[in-house]
């Protein structure tokens, strides 16, 4: 009954919850002669922290109306051109000149752990640019009918291929963060049944390959408890009234209290400076933290048996990089994949994927050759930085252009220059 308490008390700080939210504007209205004195500051910033932590934070809008393109600005449009029960794909559709050449066709393959694909808006924004991007927009399975089935692991990964399929030939694709894994697994099916449409290239960002080297306090959980503990302690029903009503889930404000609790100090630290900012009238650092919260507190259910089967094969059996992950009834053998070039990306000071976890994918893909792999790790960010930030948009974004013009099946191979950071 945990969902459903939580939803009660959801519903129960409703009224406080807007009461708190009148009262701040009364305080704030620059009329009040409260406003301008410290205590009318105070009061308000006060009753601003209340409704936010108190508030349920909706689904974020990627917000890309415009791009860059060739030193001009194009305008963007938003179009949804593929549509699953829990997923749509989401192609971000420039306004380019007619007869301008074609860029590479990008497929971004957002997390399906908790947060929205909005997560990835730095990553789209630094992309859009130089490239065609589709992008994965997992739905919230809170909202999926228990008559539209269910969804695994093993539905993902087939959610992908269907993807590759509907994107045709020399697509490329980056897997951020959790699917690193079944994008590295889609790829070796495709290339296992000689698929032409496999992608040209691959990037895997971040990634849970191989959670064996560098444990983090995330794997180091699923290593010290039972699967049976993960059915019994955070597998709940989805309460009435919502779309889906009774499907079992790994429900999103579960997940958020456990990203939470992993960097308690600064989420309580960021909220004092919030009220500080709020109270001194400094508007952009208190915008910026809004921005930041409203993404990061946005959270997402996820379908019991997809978690489930992720936590076992992923961090508790590690099955892909020793060769024992099957999908349906074929193992996912990644030493078949021969013809897609990869790129793996990490943060020197990850704490979710520990520093070696994605490179692992460099070992296990042994027949991938030479010229057409390359490691790069990314020093001073952790895992948020490898596909946000001013590092990202610096240093790693270009590498990702380059190797995806490089490694085109159009385009004929070109030498690489880089410079700085960390490559092997």
């Amino acid at each position: 009954m945990f969902y459903q308490l939580y939803e009660f008390n959801h519903a129960m700080m409703a009224p406080w919850r807007a009461t708190a939210d009148a009262m701040r504007l009364a305080y704030a209205n620059p009329l009040n002669p409260l406003s301008h004195t410290y205590f009318g500051r105070a009061a308000a910033a006060g009753l601003e922290v209340f409704e936010r932590m108190t508030r349920r934070y909706g689904k974020p809008e990627f917000g890309l109306p415009e791009t860059i393109v060739d030193e001009q600005t194009v305008q963007v449009r938003e179009k949804i051109v593929w549509r699953q029960p829990f997923c749509n794909l989401i192609h971000f559709e420039r306004a380019l000149p007619k007869g301008r050449a074609s860029d590479p066709k990008v497929l971004i393959v957002a997390p399906m752990s908790g947060h929205y694909a909005t997560l990835l808006r730095g990553t789209v924004e630094a992309l859009l640019p130089h490239s065609d991007i589709y992008i994965t927009d997992w739905i919230d399975a809170r909202t999926v009918p228990l008559t539209e089935g269910t969804f695994d692991l093993n539905d993902y990964i087939d959610y992908v291929i269907e993807i590759l399929h509907f994107l045709g030939p020399d697509t490329h694709v980056i897997a951020v963060c959790q699917p690193a894994v079944p994008v590295l697994a889609a790829v070796a099916v495709m290339e296992g049944n000689d698929d032409p449409l496999s992608p040209a290239s691959m990037t895997l960002m971040g990634g849970p390959i191989d959670t064996r080297i560098n444990p983090t306090a995330v794997n180091q959980l699923a290593k010290d408890k039972p699967i049976k503990w993960f059915q019994d302690n955070v597998v709940m029903q989805v309460p009435f009234p919502q779309p889906g009503f009774l499907r079992p889930v790994y429900p999103g404000f579960l997940q958020l209290s456990g990203f939470m609790s992993m960097n308690l100090d600064r989420h309580l630290t960021a909220t004092k400076d919030f009220f500080e900012h709020l109270v001194k009238n400094d508007g952009d650092a208190a915008e910026k933290h809004r921005d930041f919260y409203d993404e990061y507190m946005a959270v997402m259910d996820l379908t019991a048996e997809f978690y489930l089967q992720t936590v076992e094969v992923v961090f508790m059996r590690h099955a892909l990089p020793k060769g024992e992950m099957m999908h349906r009834n074929q193992r996912v053998d990644t030493t078949a994949i021969r013809k897609v070039a990869l790129l793996t990306v990490e943060g020197e000071n990850d704490d979710i994927s520990g520093v070696g976890q994605t490179k692992a994918a460099q070992t296990i893909c042994t027949n991938i050759p030479e010229d057409m792999r390359m490691h790069y790790m990314q020093p001073d960010v952790g895992h948020y930085g490898v596909f946000n930030g001013s590092r990202f948009r610096r240093e790693i974004a270009p590498r990702i252009v380059a190797f995806q013009r490089q490694h085109s099946r159009r385009a004929k191979p070109v030498g690489r220059v880089i410079k700085g950071g960390k490559q092997a």
